[in-house]
């Protein structure tokens, strides 16, 4: 595989701690930047290639994730200490108290309710029968242990497949996979629920778009959203592009596609078990506002000084509507950009909508969120930023719902008011990266990942065409500003920004020539 996969040809692999000032920073405690001896594309890494590496670092993060919820696997997982101790798994939790340590199977066991996509229970169920074949006799306590160790260990194989994933994704920027194979947030909340699998297959759908194949995108996609919905929201970023090259049928296929994989796991549920099926859609719809989300924030203020609160009802319109003026804003800036977004940009920049927008919100929503920002904003201090702030609300939501469970003194606990900064400060964050976003869009020569000429890594058959419709009044083609200076050319900012990529010659992501 070369180290470029735009269409105008390969391109030399970036080495972020030589281009990236704040990541040049914080290496040199560890050797500093990648000198000359090691320069890819003259010095052969030996096993030490690019992937190999990145594994490593994905299996040292996914041991760090088992160890951070040690202190429940030693001492069990029961309310409130799961919260004190930091180490709540929606894995036990539903284990123990959805009946699947019982032989209740949701979405197989008759009249079993499950609050969950299809294709989460069906991970739930075939994980609850691997612990029943292995853990045979075994009490509640251990098998529940078991229970999260297996889920553990799928989840380690999930993180390095979305891991690779990233990195033939980054076209010539493989070591931005290294956002997502470190990421605090993966470490903390990756093994609270499965929704490492939906950002998987999230991943491999951008992957198998990217490769001109929306088809096989679009069923990625549609399962993707079997297990939590997120992933089929790719598909707006998919349509915005759509619009602006005037190809559509790479949308249509990615529709289609997306349909009919959705219909095939879903379909034969609804049929044989419409209750059992539907419990998921009437559950979110009349639940209250989630735990970290700004409407679980307003309404617990407006209780606690006395005044009106907001039903579900209105919670779920408010949030649809804020969430389309969103969508609307982002087609908006898309189509009137100068030069056309990358898809990755664009896709960022809707999931993070869907995340501020939605009535719930959990930490491991940040999971959806890190292989978007590795893509579209690989940019080290940006990303620190961000993941700072996510460690912080992580680590006060279960302080909040400690003090909320057990009652106990208030100096043991977190107050409301603390915790509301908390949530303010999360959505602060994520705002930051799609500001940052927004910025690289609307001035496309800071965007570090289009230097020298490239278009968009990730956008397929939408990569180096021309544009078809915009709401400016002249539009521009990909070669057209590249031999503007948008990519790298004649502006002073992005000469500066190029320089050191132009330097040496091209390589493979592994290292070779």
């Amino acid at each position: 595989m070369t180290s470029g996969t735009g269409r105008r040809g390969p391109y030399r692999i970036s080495v972020p701690s030589r281009s990236d000032p704040a990541l040049r920073t914080l290496v040199e405690g560890v050797g500093g930047p990648l000198g000359r001896r090691a320069d890819p594309g003259r010095i052969s890494p030996g096993w030490f290639t690019v992937e190999r590496t990145l594994i490593l670092m994905t299996v040292c993060s996914a041991v760090l994730a088992v160890v951070v919820k040690n202190p429940c696997r030693i001492h069990g997982w029961s309310s409130p200490d799961y919260f004190y101790r930091a180490c709540y798994s929606d894995w036990t939790e539903l284990y123990q108290s959805r009946g699947l340590g019982e032989g209740v199977l949701p979405f197989i066991t008759p009249g079993a309710l499950f609050e969950y996509p299809v294709l989460l229970g069906l991970l739930a169920s075939g994980t609850a029968v691997l612990v029943e074949l292995l853990a045979g006799g075994a009490d509640a306590a251990a098998a529940s242990r078991l229970y999260f160790d297996v889920n553990a260990v799928l989840l380690s194989g999930v993180w390095i497949l979305t891991v690779l994933a990233t990195l033939r994704l980054a076209g010539r920027r493989p070591w931005d996979a290294a956002v997502l194979a470190t990421a605090p947030v993966v470490i903390l909340a990756g093994t609270i629920n499965w929704d490492l699998w939906a950002v998987l297959l999230a991943t491999l759908g951008m992957l198998a778009f990217a490769r001109d194949r929306p088809v096989l995108a679009g069923i990625l996609w549609g399962l993707g959203a079997a297990v939590k919905l997120y992933p089929v929201l790719l598909l707006g970023a998919v349509l915005v592009l759509a619009i602006r090259s005037g190809r559509y049928r790479p949308f249509v296929g990615a529709l289609a596609g997306a349909l009919a994989a959705w219909l095939a796991v879903n379909l034969p549920f609804l049929l044989r078990d419409p209750a059992g099926w539907g419990y998921f859609l009437t559950f979110s719809e009349t639940r209250d506002a989630g735990f970290s989300s700004a409407w679980y924030v307003y309404n617990a203020l407006a209780r606690q000084a006395g005044v009106a609160t907001l039903p579900p009802g209105a919670i779920n319109a408010g949030a649809a509507v804020l969430f389309v003026l969103a969508c609307a804003g982002i087609a908006v800036l898309a189509l009137r950009a100068q030069r056309r977004p990358r898809l990755a940009q664009v896709a960022l920049l809707v999931v993070g909508a869907f995340v501020l927008c939605n009535k719930v919100y959990s930490p491991q929503y940040a999971l959806w969120l890190v292989p978007l920002v590795a893509l579209a904003v690989p940019r080290w201090r940006v990303v620190l930023v961000w993941q700072s702030v996510q460690i912080l609300h992580w680590a006060a939501v279960w302080l909040y719902l400690g003090g909320m469970t057990s009652g106990g003194p208030a100096a043991n606990n977190l107050g409301l008011g603390t915790y509301s900064w908390a949530v303010l400060a999360h959505m602060l964050s994520t705002a930051y990266v799609m500001a940052v976003v927004v910025r690289e869009i609307l001035v496309p020569p800071v965007d570090v990942v289009r230097r020298i000429g490239i278009d968009d890594p990730q956008g397929g058959p939408f990569d180096g065409t021309p544009d078809r419709f915009t709401l400016r009044r002249r539009a521009f083609s990909p070669r057209m500003q590249a031999g503007a200076g948008f990519a790298g050319g004649a502006s002073g900012s992005a000469a500066r920004i190029g320089l050191q990529d132009r330097r040496a010659p091209d390589a493979r992501p592994d290292g070779r020539r």
